[in-house]
């Protein structure tokens, strides 16, 4: 391993927690060494599960064994292959997570037929094994047998095995959303099979996990509104499940999750646009999680009020005016330990007018490790300043972090704030933003505070349906809207991108890049 390698890896674990590593060490020895192997035991489950389902999964299975998953689809012949990976590992897990249980159309045989048909399978199980498929999976077991009244031994016996396997793989070494996943999931296989067990460790995981998870402002942590979204709609269905069946009720645990639910609605409601879309920032896309006004709608459905919590430590802010939306990013890298769905993209913005998405953030198309991968989570790819092909945050691997831009200096009044970072400071520079909207005009300044002979490039991503115009080298028409850059500039290029509208499909846009000399003024007005 050469030298630079070493470095970018001693950046990236540096900000490990001790737990992380000590569970890493820990399963790697016990795997290869003390292999453990599980047995089925005998379960008698008397309890009957009261359940609804109040926001469907997206359809994925169609009948006569033909699925579709991030938008590829296949039509199994003969067997089905619950390991099939030609379309990689996200799908592989889409396939063993069981969501099509819980879409708005499925006959309830072929739901049991492809339950049995995976328990048959079971020796040859490979990612279905992984524990976050198995607490996704578990959820969704749980909720499709007690919406039907299915008692089934052999399937309860298969499942309570997966749970004991879940026990001794709890993603310790993960931490972040995947443990969270766990809790919520050990919290359904506690109540279903009304094991003692599984219900203490669901119960310290989610205290643990939600108190250090979710923000003050009320974001998840991770700062991804796709999963916040997804993690925000599990939370709904663990109250919900509490609230319908009393008999094991904790009123504790209900007080405690609730109080989480309202502050997360909070931070959702701030984010989401007025049409009803959330800002794709970091590993976000459409097509995955419940839409925020369903998620609204289940909350209210379980009587639930929210609170307008101003937002602050999850470095998003929100500007508006009668015709504006803009979502800012001055945010650092978060959690430390854990940003596997993070993005080098400090003083990104995303810019609606009159509900229509004009500056986006591309989102994310794929999470295989590829070039496309690194592409969507580079500097590049998001609206804001790069100085020649430096990253402002080193991401790499797919999902690793290594040195970091670290924001100071904000100060910040209504609809205004300035930032800077130092994610170039390899280079001696400091990077400077400002936006300010004054009313139904954004205005956005760049500074580059320092001296460096690499180029400086001001980029801004267009949504496919814009319109553009350009009217002279400094001018352009976007829709209704006007842009105009101020300052010393070299050039102005229009270059093509892909915006993902959802995984594995992609729309070709615009992206504006502005090449300066330090210090660049942009301004977005009405027409």
């Amino acid at each position: 391993m050469d030298r630079s390698k070493i470095i970018t890896l001693y950046h990236t674990i540096k900000y490990l927690k001790p737990v992380q590593v000590y569970y890493r060490l820990y399963y790697l020895i016990r795997n290869r060494f003390f292999k453990k192997s599980y047995s089925k035991k005998a379960i008698n489950r008397t309890l009957e599960l009261d359940w609804r389902d109040e926001v469907f999964n997206y359809e994925s299975y169609f009948g006569s064994k033909d699925f579709e998953f991030l938008n590829f689809q296949i039509s199994f012949e003969n067997r089905i292959n619950w390991n099939y990976s030609d379309y990689g590992k996200l799908w592989t897990y889409n396939l063993n997570y069981f969501d099509f249980l819980n879409q708005k159309e499925i006959d309830v045989s072929d739901g049991l037929e492809l339950i049995k048909n995976y328990i048959s399978q079971d020796s040859e199980l490979l990612d279905g094994k992984e524990p976050y498929v198995i607490s996704l999976r578990g959820i969704n077991w749980v909720k499709f047998l007690s919406k039907n009244k299915i008692k089934n031994k052999t399937i309860d016996e298969t499942l309570y095995y997966y749970y004991q396997v879940l026990l001794d793989n709890l993603e310790y070494h993960l931490l972040g959303n995947h443990l969270l996943e766990n809790g919520y999931s050990l919290l359904f296989g506690g109540y279903y099979f009304q094991d003692q067990k599984l219900l203490s460790i669901a119960q310290k995981i989610l205290k643990t996990e939600l108190e250090e998870q979710i923000l003050k402002d009320g974001a998840h942590y991770e700062l991804s509104p796709m999963y916040h979204q997804i993690l925000l709609g599990r939370l709904l269905d663990c109250i919900q499940l509490i609230k319908r069946n009393e008999k094991i009720d904790d009123k504790n645990l209900l007080g405690f999750l609730e109080e989480k639910a309202s502050s997360m609605l909070s931070w959702l409601s701030n984010i989401t646009y007025k049409n009803g879309n959330i800002p794709l920032l970091n590993d976000s896309s459409v097509g995955i999680a419940p839409a925020s006004n369903e998620l609204f709608s289940y909350a209210e459905s379980l009587n639930l009020n929210w609170k307008n919590i101003k937002l602050f430590d999850s470095g998003y802010r929100k500007f508006e005016s009668n015709k504006l939306e803009v979502l800012i990013d001055v945010g650092n890298i978060q959690p430390s330990y854990q940003p596997g769905h993070a993005h080098s993209d400090t003083f990104s913005f995303e810019l609606y007018s009159e509900n229509i998405p004009i500056i986006i953030d591309p989102g994310v198309s794929t999470y295989e490790k590829n070039e496309r991968r690194q592409k969507e989570r580079g500097t590049y790819y998001h609206n804001t300043v790069q100085l020649g092909n430096l990253e402002q945050t080193q991401v790499w691997g797919g999902f690793r972090v290594a040195k970091r831009a670290k924001v100071f200096g904000i100060i910040e009044d209504e609809n205004k704030i300035l930032a800077k970072h130092d994610g170039y400071k390899s280079e001696g520079i400091i990077h400077a933003r400002q936006f300010h909207l004054d009313g139904n005009n954004l205005i956005i300044r760049d500074s580059l505070e320092g001296i460096s002979s690499l180029d400086k490039k001001m980029i801004l991503h267009l949504h496919p349906d814009v319109k553009i115009n350009e009217i002279s080298k400094s001018d352009f028409y976007l829709n209704n809207l006007k842009l105009n850059f101020i300052g010393e500039f070299d050039k102005v290029v229009i270059q093509d991108y892909e915006f993902s509208i959802g995984f594995n499909k992609t729309r070709k846009g615009k992206k504006i890049v502005v090449f300066f000399n330090g210090e660049l003024e942009t301004r977005i007005t009405e027409i």
